[in-house]
């Protein structure tokens, strides 16, 4: 007699995590690719300048940026779920990482919404304040990304770590995750300690250029393929 080797996978809750690993590459790549390249700028002036005739778009980043931690506390949950029979430790090594990297997301939101609280808000600062303050928050804004991306890497080492365990998951997708994961961990370590080392941008570059690539290839694979459980068989035990 033989049992299904993976058989707490929820074929379910599979597909939604491929549908939530999407939603969160659209919306992320919005609001954290795109609109603050449309606003953010070397300068206070030009960074508040840019916020004011680019309101409705300031808004939408806002909502998908929203939209980003409403998804990743559900994936969050989900992979969890899926993974835990896996690896209990790690598992829940990488729902904590991920948790975290949620928290500082949040707090990331409310910085870069004080410059348009304040702009909107007549407080009565002088121009120098105000647009000292701004700039202040969009800088912090700028450095929670490398914040948060430390908790994705670990995350990611985690899950990759998981798919390499797991008899359900292209083991190809769990090592493009946990290598691609240094390009996280890499870059926020060289980002938030000021380091400039021609060598690493290039190594940063080829690492995100695999886990972006990684991700979305997971991403996909849940949504089409991991409804449909592993084949492979392992002898029962009595």
């Amino acid at each position: 007699m033989t049992i299904p080797s993976n058989p707490n996978w929820d074929p379910n809750a599979a597909r939604t995590a491929g549908a939530l690993y999407l939603a969160i590459a659209v919306c992320g790549g919005f609001s954290i690719g795109y609109v603050p390249m449309q606003i953010f700028a070397g300068d206070p002036a030009t960074s508040i300048a840019n916020l004011l005739i680019n309101q409705d778009l300031f808004k939408l980043g806002v909502l998908a940026d929203s939209l980003v931690i409403l998804f990743e506390l559900a994936i969050t949950a989900i992979l969890y779920h899926m993974f835990r029979h896996v690896g209990p430790k790690m598992a829940m090594v990488a729902l904590i990482s991920r948790a975290g990297m949620i928290m500082v997301m949040g707090i990331n939101i409310l910085l870069w919404v004080m410059p348009y609280i304040l702009l909107t808000d007549s407080s009565g600062w002088d121009s120098a304040q105000l647009h000292a303050l701004a700039q202040f928050c969009f800088d912090a804004h700028a450095m929670g990304v490398f914040v948060w991306q430390l908790f994705f890497g670990v995350h990611l080492l985690a899950l990759g770590w998981l798919i390499l365990r797991s008899d359900v998951v292209p083991h190809l997708l769990g090592r493009g995750l946990f290598i691609g994961a240094f390009g996280y961990l890499v870059q926020g370590i060289v980002e938030l300690t000021f380091t400039d080392i021609a060598l690493l941008d290039y190594s940063i570059i080829g690492l995100l250029v695999i886990v972006t690539i990684s991700e979305i290839s997971f991403g996909l694979w849940l949504l089409i393929r991991g409804g449909r459980t592993s084949t492979q068989f392992t002898p029962a035990t009595a």
